[in-house]
């Protein structure tokens, strides 16, 4: 490791001394691939880390443990806790699971707009990063969050207290098939006069893009555990760690990408089956789903931990190491992502003070829970009784008793007074009683409010009224907002923060283009250097603003319908500027790509080099021209463009040439038809030549009109479930 080294002193005859120089020789940087595990004095920091890691697993044990009873009350299976065992009923009531999955149907629906806008940018520029905005959208839609990610991350929330994801890097390589037409040839010659043959080609195509993980509570252990967030444990000394189970085939991928050694992998191939202390949440989860996985097949219990515990060049730095308990070290390198941000987001669903992880929603349901179960069991098992009479005789007076057979019309020849039939007492109403009971309980205590169960709401046999619908809505969108922006706080914004960042970092440029086209082309020509990505700008999560703006807008466009007619010398020294307000309202009811096309600006007009349009029709895209194109020069090499094509067998690509050069020249004659119009005469728009007058002169003003409202306009007794505010109910 280089030092710093200072130069012996100098003196020089007939000179004043100098003080002192001190020289730096360049330091070299050691890089993120770089392996450090065999560096002495990491392996031994590592190995006590390890040893506290290890511990704080083991301290969290009893809340694993929980967590797996109210994993069992969400999927419905009878726990040791049920007072009711052994009899002939096995009934589960699923309260809690009713309860969990209508939650999270109003949460993500909540979180996931209908109108597609999911991200907005928060910059101190004149303009919005639409290109970027229209990116993160393309990689929300393509990792599936709506279908996949977020419902299963809030399902975890309510059931183990915590929210816990991972936001890495996914790369996919697919080999495609293609059949392609070329003219034929002869010695070396292109000869498309003598026909076309067909070719089999073979592309490779890369998709890649970020990617959120669902963790379990169990998996994840953050210390200090008294932290208030991660990067605030990091800071203090802390670590993250995260319990990884892999396959043979996973290993040895490890091995060949180099992030792990390749002695310490193969050493932990051979000791793979071995039993784990730490509870797998997922298979369990998948046992309860009907899928088996035996020990051995689940894979060997691995350990990624992050930590800025250990000291690189003289500076404190994050790391990434890999440890299998006895097998030791696997793997020590740098933060490999540039964003040196750890990937693990957690947060709670509600915070309890001084402890980093929260308490369970549900734990506080689950003694009802299971008083619901007893009840159901104990009223069927009585059904059991009450359903078959008891029948009881004299066998003084009936000496045949034995042979009196109950069946469908029997007829039996004793006396009346000697036999009689005895009914079991039937406590089934009153078990459901306390059945519903429990559940409006359970439904109080996770704020499942009636709004989200239409079924549950207004007295039974009669409707409800204006103002319970108004109250619910009022009670469900507080409550609503409440936990979504909380969601969305924790895990969605940071998780497309990070999106963009990872974008910076992996991706490619010709795939952009290729997925985007022009959208692509504009979004790497905005270049963002990584040092400003929370200077220049910040990504966050407007799923929530984006489903409660739609009357802020409408107040919005009121208002500037009423400041445009105030006079210009009415607010001197300011101007009126409606540009930003009309892109905002475009980017809230738009989508991003949308909004962009319907409110563009005249940067976008801007001519782009011919050049660099034949690269995109040669990719068989779609290419508009723009009002600033000199269209002779783009005729002219969009026409060599057009004989490479033919030239090379690009017969694919022909259609969208031809396109692309008759809008160019249908632009030209519309520019042509525009000067030729130049010069004539318009009509005056006060008077004469049909233009409207004015009012007259010494006319009293008359209050306007209140003018129709447009379609789709949100009603007056709606707007507060749209967000906007609203003036107290007289009592």
């Amino acid at each position: 490791m280089a030092v710093d080294v200072e130069q012996p002193d100098q003196e020089q005859s007939g000179t004043t001394e100098s003080p002192p120089v001190k020289k730096r020789r360049s330091r070299k940087r050691t890089d993120r691939k770089t392996e450090l595990s065999g560096r002495p004095e990491i392996a031994e920091k590592l190995t006590k880390l390890f040893q506290s890691v290890e511990k704080g697993f083991a301290d969290q044990r009893d809340r694993a443990d929980r967590i797996m009873d109210y994993w069992d009350a969400y999927n419905c299976e009878l726990s040791r806790y049920q007072n009711y065992t052994g009899g002939m009923s096995n009934l589960f009531v699923p309260i809690i699971r009713n309860a969990v999955n209508a939650l999270v149907t109003r949460y993500v629906n909540q979180a996931f707009p209908t109108s597609g806008r999911h991200v907005e940018a928060i910059t101190g520029e004149e303009e919005q990063p639409f290109a970027l905005l229209s990116l993160i959208e393309h990689y929300i839609d393509k990792d599936k969050l709506r279908t996949q990610a977020a419902p299963a991350l809030l399902v975890n929330g309510q059931i183990e207290g915590q929210y816990n994801a991972y936001v890495d890097w996914d790369k996919l390589d697919r080999f495609v098939v293609s059949r392609e037409t070329e003219p034929m040839s002869h010695m070396g010659l292109l000869m498309p006069e003598l026909g076309e043959i067909e070719t089999v080609a073979e592309e490779k195509v890369s998709e890649d893009g970020p990617g959120l993980d669902v963790l379990h509570d169990s998996d994840v252990l953050v210390l200090p555990q008294t932290a208030k967030s991660i990067d605030r444990a990091l800071e203090i000394g802390g670590s993250v760690s995260v319990v990884r189970r892999w396959s043979k085939e996973l290993i040895q991928q490890k091995i060949d990408d180099e992030e792990i050694t390749k002695d310490r992998g193969e050493l932990l191939l051979e000791h793979m089956g071995t039993v784990e202390n730490n509870p797998d949440t997922a298979k369990k989860l998948a046992h309860d789903a009907g899928i088996h996985i035996s020990g051995k097949s689940a894979g060997a219990v691995v350990y990624e931990t992050w930590t800025k515990t250990l000291k690189i060049d003289g500076k404190r730095r994050l790391f990434r190491a890999y440890w299998a308990g006895e097998d030791g070290v696997l793997g020590c390198k740098l933060n490999p992502y540039w964003n040196d941000r750890c990937p693990v987001l957690s947060g709670p669903v509600k915070k309890v003070p001084g402890v980093f992880k929260g308490e369970s929603p549900v734990k506080s349901s689950m003694d009802m829970q299971y008083w619901a179960n007893d009840m159901a069991n104990e009223a069927a098992h009585e059904m059991f009784f009450a359903l078959a009479p008891i029948v009881t005789v004299d066998p003084e007076k009936v000496t045949k008793w034995k042979e009196l057979v109950s069946d469908v019309a029997a007829v039996w020849p004793v006396p009346g007074e000697s036999v009689k039939l005895l009914e079991w007492p039937n406590k089934a109403r009153e078990a459901m009683e306390i059945i519903q009971f429990c559940k409006a309980g359970i439904f109080e205590n996770l704020e499942v409010s009636p709004g989200m169960l239409p079924q549950q709401t207004g007295r039974p046999g009669s409707k409800r009224n204006q103002a319970e619908i108004a109250l619910e809505q009022q009670v469900e969108i507080l409550q609503t907002a409440g936990a979504v922006v909380n969601f969305e706080g924790e895990i969605l914004t940071p998780a497309v923060q990070r999106f963009a960042e990872y974008d910076h970092q992996f991706r490619e440029k010709d795939i952009l283009v290729r997925q985007f086209g022009e959208l692509g082309l504009e979004a790497e020509m905005q270049v963002v250097e990584p040092t400003q990505f929370g200077r220049r700008w910040r990504l966050q999560w407007a799923g929530v603003e984006s489903a409660r703006n739609a009357a802020n807008v409408q107040q919005q466009n009121a208002l500037l319908a009423n400041v445009m007619k105030i006079p210009p010398q009415m607010y001197m020294g300011f101007r009126l500027n409606l540009t930003p307000a009309i892109e905002n309202a475009m980017a809230q009811v738009f989508p991003a790509r949308l909004a962009r096309q319907v409110f563009k600006s005249m940067k976008d007009e801007l001519s782009v080099d011919p050049q660099v349009e034949n690269q995109m029709l040669d990719q068989g895209m779609e290419v508009h021209t723009h009002a600033a194109d000199p269209d002779p020069q783009h005729l002219q090499i969009h026409m060599q463009g057009l004989q490479k094509a033919v030239a090379g067998g690009r017969m694919d690509v022909l259609a969208q040439y031809k396109t692309h050069i008759q809008r160019h020249q249908a632009a030209m004659q519309m520019k042509q038809a525009a000067m030729a119009a130049q010069g004539q005469p318009g009509r005056q728009p006060g008077g004469g030549s049909g233009g409207r007058a004015g009012p007259r002169a010494g006319a009293t003003p008359a209050p306007q009109k209140q003018p129709q409202r447009p379609a789709g306009t949100i009603p007056a007794d709606q707007m507060a479930r749209a967000g906007a505010p609203q003036q107290p109910r007289k009592t």
